[in-house]
């Protein structure tokens, strides 16, 4: 689980605009210097920029890794200075609890809200925590990863299986959902304790992929089983299961956030990576600008250049997976994709009785396992 960590205070200015988005107007800066704004932005824009540099700070709470951000938060500062990034790195269910417990008792919390809890989040913008933009990225985005002018996809990321070389060979390599249950009741005895997937109960990411799954195909209780069957290792982040799995002391992972396994995979040459033929999940990590952001402007453009070629290439060349299609990145099939859209069908995972009901055929299933020779 993630440890909260103390605000990473970093300077950070919006984007340098790609290289085909030539600067237009710009406004100037306390030492002179014109700050640009992104060609095919409206001139009103600069007075957004202006204002930002009057708040001169944007606090971001996040599940992102901070070294993904600091590239980004780099290229940010090189084109717009003056403005502070204040982020805080928390696991999903703390930054749900710490953002709402801060906003209800009017507290100074985020200004911008970024989470692979797409469920949560949604909840969060359905529920008024979230301000209306209509970002001058809109029009280049998915129309799946856009909600009411409120929730923004940023990320495009496939949710894989991944398993040791050396403790899985190529011939049994999991290519597909039903071929992962077929090896684990094959190799139930050997795998006893050696495969881990997220823990639903403490994980709402880990309950959102599950959930989907379930949603997607009615097998996703045979194969529950068969991963209970081993006793799982139960997880409430990425980290732990891939490091588990490149060590060999686990042999499986399911579920976990396929771009951070291979860029893991990159360094360790016992992870293998698979995402399976059948159907591959494909969540995003939501944002949105709080409803009582105290630098809204500048929380406008940290989430602009999130959006724009800049910032999407930026999380581009490290593992996370860009929502944008004009980016150069690396993409599943059409067919193999299924997509989580952002929008309210995903509250129906947070309904008190349908996570109860889910939770117990899940311990149930646990329960199972642990008493079967």
């Amino acid at each position: 689980m993630r440890i909260l960590t103390p605000l990473l205070t970093i300077t950070a200015l919006l984007a340098v605009p790609a290289a085909a988005q030539k600067p237009a107007a710009g406004t100037a800066t306390k030492s002179g210097a014109a700050v640009q704004r992104p060609a095919g932005y409206p001139r009103s824009y600069d007075a957004t920029i202006a204002a930002a540099r009057t708040e001169g700070r944007v606090r971001i709470y996040a599940n992102a890794d901070r070294a993904e951000l600091v590239p980004v938060v780099e290229a940010f500062k090189r084109a717009y200075p003056g403005v502070k990034v204040f982020y805080a790195d928390l696991g999903s269910t703390e930054m749900f609890r710490r953002f709402v417990n801060e906003t209800r008792s009017g507290q100074y919390s985020a200004d911008i809200v970024w989470s692979s809890a797409m469920d949560q989040q949604v909840k969060l913008i359905n529920d008024g925590y979230a301000q209306q933009y209509a970002s001058p990225e809109k029009p280049a985005l998915p129309e799946t990863a856009v909600w009411k002018n409120m929730g923004y996809g940023v990320t495009a990321e496939p949710i894989a299986i991944v398993y040791n070389r050396k403790l899985v060979p190529p011939a049994q390599i999991p290519r597909s959902h039903q071929d992962l249950e077929n090896l684990l009741r094959a190799r139930r005895a050997e795998f006893i304790g050696k495969v881990a997937t997220f823990d639903p109960a403490r994980s709402n990411v880990g309950y959102l992929y599950l959930s989907q799954d379930f949603q997607t195909t009615r097998d996703t209780r045979s194969l529950v089983q068969a991963i209970g069957d081993t006793r799982p290792v139960l997880a409430t982040n990425t980290g732990p299961m891939l490091a588990g799995v490149a060590s060999g002391k686990l042999a499986i992972a399911y579920n976990v956030i396929g771009s951070y396994a291979l860029e893991q995979a990159r360094w360790h040459p016992d992870l293998g990576v698979v995402f399976p033929r059948d159907y591959t999940l494909v969540t995003s990590r939501i944002a949105f600008i709080s409803r009582e952001a105290r630098h809204p402007a500048a929380a406008r453009l940290f989430l602009d250049f999130l959006l724009s070629r800049a910032g999407q290439g930026q999380l581009a060349r490290h593992s996370l997976w860009p929502v944008r299609s004009d980016i150069h990145a690396r993409r599943l099939p059409a067919g193999q994709a299924r997509t989580v859209r952002v929008g309210p069908q995903l509250l129906v995972n947070l309904d008190r009785l349908t996570r109860e009901r889910f939770l117990r055929e899940w311990n149930t299933i646990l329960a199972s396992g642990q008493n079967k020779r």
